[in-house]
C-alpha cells in the first residue's frame, strides 16, 4: 500500500490539511498527517525547528473525522517534517508526500517561498513524489470549497504516479464548488501578488501584499487560474546548470 504523509504550512488544525488527508485516505492510501503546530507560511523548506537539548518536540494527536489515522504535531517547519518523515520519525517511509491544501494560491516564481510547496520538494528529494495543493481564496474569501480542491487533488494522483519517483507538482485549484477542468501551466514570472516593503522608522520596516498592476503571462499558472482552471506544473528542487 502506498504511503502518503500529509503535511501543510498552515498548522495542524488547518481544515485544508483534514479535506487533503480525507481526500488520500479514500484514494486508499496509508495516511500519517505531521503538521506544524502552529502557521508556518512562507518557511519554503527551511528545517528550522523549536528545540529542546537538541531534540524537535513531536506531539501526538487524534484528528475528528479521521479515526485511525495517527497524527503529530510537529515543533517544526513543514520542510523539516518531510526530511524527518524521509527518515522514519513517523513509522514508515513515505512513498508519496502531499502539502496542503493551501489557504491561498502559490503560483509563479514566488512559490520559492511558499512551505507548502518547499514540503513537496523536500519530499521530492527524498525519493517521494511530492504533491503541494492550493487553494485560491482571494483576500476576503466567504466560502472555502475544501472538498472541492479535495476532489481535485485526487483526480491527479494518478497523474503524479505516474512520473518517475522524485517528482514533484504544484496544484493550484479555484474557490468554487463546480468541477473544473484541470490544465498543464507554466510558472509565471513571480505570482499573482507582490510584496512590497515599506520604511517604518529608523529600525523597523514593513512588508505589503499587494495585487500585481499588469496581466499575467498567457498559459501561466496564474493566467490559467484567472480563467477558472486548475492548475498543475512539475516544479524542480536545486539543480545545477552548466556555466557560459
Amino acid at each position: 500500500m502506498t504511503r502518503a504523509l500529509i503535511t501543510n504550512d498552515d498548522g495542524i488544525d488547518s481544515p485544508g490539511r483534514w479535506a487533503l488527508a480525507a481526500a488520500a485516505r479514500d484514494h486508499g492510501f496509508d495516511v500519517v498527517v505531521a503538521a506544524p503546530a502552529r502557521q508556518s507560511s512562507g518557511s519554503s523548506a527551511s528545517i528550522i525547528a523549536a528545540e529542546d537539548d537538541g531534540r524537535i518536540q513531536i506531539d501526538r494527536r487524534e484528528l475528528a473525522g479521521l479515526p485511525g489515522v495517527p497524527a503529530f504535531a510537529v515543533r517544526g517547519a513543514p520542510g523539516l517534517i518531510a526530511l524527518i518523515a524521509s527518515n522514519g520519525a513517523f513509522g514508515d517511509k513515505p512513498d508519496v508526500v502531499l502539502s496542503g491544501i493551501n489557504h491561498g494560491a502559490n503560483v509563479g516564481r514566488a512559490i520559492l517561498h511558499s512551505g507548502t510547496v518547499g514540503a513537496a520538494l523536500t519530499g521530492g528529494l527524498g525519493g517521494a513524489f511530492g504533491l503541494a495543493v492550493s487553494l485560491d481564496v482571494g483576500f476576503e474569501p466567504s466560502v472555502f470549497e475544501w472538498d472541492a480542491a479535495a476532489r481535485v487533488t485526487r483526480s491527479v494522483l494518478p497523474t503524479l504516479l505516474a512520473q518517475a519517483p522524485g517528482a514533484v507538482l504544484n496544484l493550484n485549484v479555484p474557490n468554487v464548488a463546480t468541477a473544473v477542468d484541470v490544465r498543464e501551466a507554466t510558472l509565471a514570472p513571480f505570482g499573482i501578488v507582490q510584496t512590497t516593503m515599506h520604511r517604518d522608522g529608523d529600525h523597523h520596516v514593513r512588508l505589503a501584499v499587494e495585487d500585481l498592476p499588469n496581466e499575467p503571462v498567457p498559459g501561466s499558472d496564474a493566467a490559467l487560474l484567472a480563467e477558472g482552471y486548475a492548475t498543475l506544473t512539475s516544479i524542480t528542487s536545486v539543480a545545477s546548470v552548466p556555466l557560459r
